[in-house]
């Protein structure tokens, strides 16, 4: 029987319960086959679960990401509570720890109880708005986006995003969406839709604003921002663009611990 430690971490919630995105948190000696990893995270169902082994040197890890049903390239909230269990549990004299990952290396930092992401800026292209996202979402956007395989759906105002009620199975078929607008007290907000990867709505997704904040920093003409995603459970972020790099910061909480018995 194998025993791993597993961690489950409330992500970009400000620190408060209930809030932001649960990410499980599994850290190995080394990687399983990948059946055993999708198994572990379709059991959590979970947004995401995220695995981490031990890299080259202190402070230094080899990271992947599990949604219930497929391994993605890029997840914020999973490696801002990955980066949270080692700085705060495992060994909280680091300040800083660094991810191999798909998509490259990645660096988190620990400021007091705040954790920044440094993570590849995405690039946006716009094009003609499809009927089937229009009518996959039940309104239709003032402008459509095409960046890093998401599609942005950029709506007039912050109220018309969060009255989005989508036919998932519809959109599903669409690929996965960011709805964004400007915000009333922060500036900008989002939602995200992935139903074809297992996520009909994630609850606060750092990966899309690495989209978000060059498309906003731009057309704000300010590159530090106030982010919120408006979800159920809603999230809360801060941002900067870089260029190529965007800065993602937050703050994480422990919601539980246990083990797995495998």
């Amino acid at each position: 029987m194998t025993i791993l430690d597993i961690f489950e971490v409330e992500a970009f919630g400000a620190g408060l319960p209930f809030r932001g995105n649960p990410a499980a948190v599994v850290p190995m000696d080394e990687f399983p086959p990948d059946a055993t990893l999708q198994a572990i995270a379709a059991a959590n169902n979970l947004p995401e679960t995220a695995f981490f082994v031990p890299g080259n040197g202190e402070g230094h890890y080899r990271l992947r990401w599990f949604t219930p049903t497929v391994e993605v390239p890029l997840c914020g909230h999973a490696t801002l509570a990955s980066a949270f269990v080692i700085m705060t549990i495992m060994a909280p004299h680091l300040p800083a720890v660094t991810f191999d990952s798909a998509s490259g290396l990645l660096a988190v930092t620990k400021s007091g109880d705040v954790l920044s992401l440094d993570f590849p800026a995405r690039g946006h292209e716009r094009i003609e708005i499809p009927a089937a996202l229009s009518a996959a979402l039940g309104a239709a956007p003032a402008e459509c986006w095409r960046t890093g395989g998401f599609l942005m759906a950029v709506f007039p105002t912050a109220a018309e995003v969060a009255a989005l009620a989508p036919n998932f199975r519809a959109l599903a078929a669409v690929g996965e969406v960011i709805a964004t607008a400007p915000g009333d007290d922060v500036d900008f907000v989002s939602r995200f839709f992935a139903p074809g990867i297992g996520i009909d709505e994630d609850p606060v997704t750092g990966a899309a604003h690495c989209s978000l904040t060059p498309f906003w920093a731009a057309r704000l003409g300010k590159p530090v921002m106030e982010a919120r995603q408006i979800s159920a459970r809603g999230g809360f972020l801060t941002v900067e663009d870089q260029g190529p790099r965007v800065t993602i910061s937050g703050r994480c909480r422990l919601y539980l611990e246990g083990r797995i018995h495998i």
